[in-house]
């Protein structure tokens, strides 16, 4: 059965997300600002809360109307056969609602009436006029843009980005799903050198020793549709799940570093890596930026700077990025990669972006800036054709 899913992301990484889905083999149906989605089966839905990186969400699509009024709201959520989602014992709730140059925008009134419509249906195919709401939970979300309403049931729960490894966050800018959709904007592989010279909690580097042991980002945690009976089969979870288990690189080797100027956040970091099970690929040190060094050329430097959001470390920033520029240029044919929303970055980074992208942190608006060092010289196998 071919189900439609909507999967939400980071404004600006789209076209990583869609790039993911496909891999995953299904076929994409939209791209929207902030959102992709995509036709699989029951399958799909535990394939792409386990294995997708950049996703916040998994959404099963319940409908799609128009409404401009709160009666055709009423109306258009009534129409949709709640039924064959919900059981009869099922605890169902709108959990969000948004609205972007739309008539209806109140975020509580859409909820409720939502909720009134669903309760109607219910009850006619039903024939009851109360609900216990005891059983597994169906949270709904919604999005209305220019009065096309978008209804979608949550197969997840909490976000994505809780992979289950980052208990302790300390300040954590960065979340799990942006750190990965940046790393996957980049043309770093898994035998090319990565450091991240701002390691904080890790989330980087932890990130990236993942995709190179190709551990499902989802393998941690649970989901909200895995209580699911009347809908997902058990067996589809085990059969994702052994997928899973069965795609993890045992043998992987990487060079993957991290470093921080605080020992408090590198120790942290360190735990966080043993937690996803992936502490015996990164090297995790106590560094400052202006002491970054490495003798191979062609490496990586991927990284989430103070952005000084504190009055006190503006004043600082100018010196931490000059450090980090200088540090830059003593390394042969790197590339660096920065998200930050310092706005005089490539002033005392020294050196003009090859090329920048808008990304919303959040409600922070940030610039993903790329430095592009050459092509490594491609091997002997290769040129060769072997």
């Amino acid at each position: 059965m071919q189900i439609e899913y909507v999967v939400p992301c980071h404004f600006g990484l789209e076209a990583v997300l869609k790039r993911e889905i496909r891999d995953l083999g299904y076929e994409i149906s939209q791209v929207e600002d902030g959102r992709v989605s995509f036709y699989g089966d029951e399958l799909a839905l535990c394939r792409a809360n386990l294995f997708l990186r950049s996703a916040e969400r998994v959404l099963l699509k319940a409908g799609e109307f128009s409404a401009g009024t709160f009666e055709e709201l009423f109306q258009g959520t009534k129409q949709i056969p709640w039924e064959q989602y919900i059981p009869e014992n099922g605890k169902f709730w709108v959990a969000k609602a948004a609205s972007v140059k739309s008539r209806l925008f109140s975020p509580s009134d859409i909820q409720s009436i939502m909720k009134k419509a669903m309760v109607e249906r219910m009850k006619e195919h039903y024939h009851k006029n109360w609900f216990p709401e005891d059983g597994s939970e169906y949270p709904v979300r919604v999005f209305i843009k220019k009065d096309v309403v978008t209804v979608g049931i949550d197969t997840t729960g909490e976000s994505l980005h809780k992979r289950g490894y980052r208990p302790q966050s300390g300040k954590a800018p960065i979340s799990e799903t942006l750190a990965a959709a940046l790393i996957l904007l980049t043309p770093w592989k898994r035998d090319r050198i990565l450091v991240d010279p701002f390691c904080g909690s890790g989330t980087f580097v932890i990130e990236a020793a993942m995709m190179a042991a190709d551990i499902a980002p989802g393998m941690n945690r649970e989901f909200t549709a895995e209580n699911w009976g009347n809908l997902i089969p058990k067996k589809h979870w085990y059969e994702a799940s052994t997928e899973a288990q069965d795609r993890i690189r045992q043998d992987v080797t990487a060079d993957i570093q991290g470093y921080d100027i605080d020992a408090e956040v590198i120790r942290t970091a360190r735990k966080n890596a043993e937690n996803a099970g992936v502490d015996h690929l990164i090297h995790f040190q106590q560094r400052a930026v202006r002491d970054l060094r490495h003798p191979k050329p062609y490496g990586f430097i991927i990284t989430n700077p103070p952005y000084g959001e504190r009055l006190e470390e503006k004043e600082t920033l100018p010196q931490i990025y000059q450090d980090f520029g200088e540090s830059f240029r003593g390394l042969k044919d790197w590339s660096a990669y920065m998200i930050t929303s310092y706005e005089d970055t490539e002033r005392w980074f020294g050196r003009k972006a090859d090329k920048n992208r808008k990304i919303y942190n959040g409600m922070i608006k940030t610039y993903f800036y790329q430095f592009m060092g050459p092509k490594p010289p491609r091997r002997k196998k290769e040129e060769q054709g072997v």
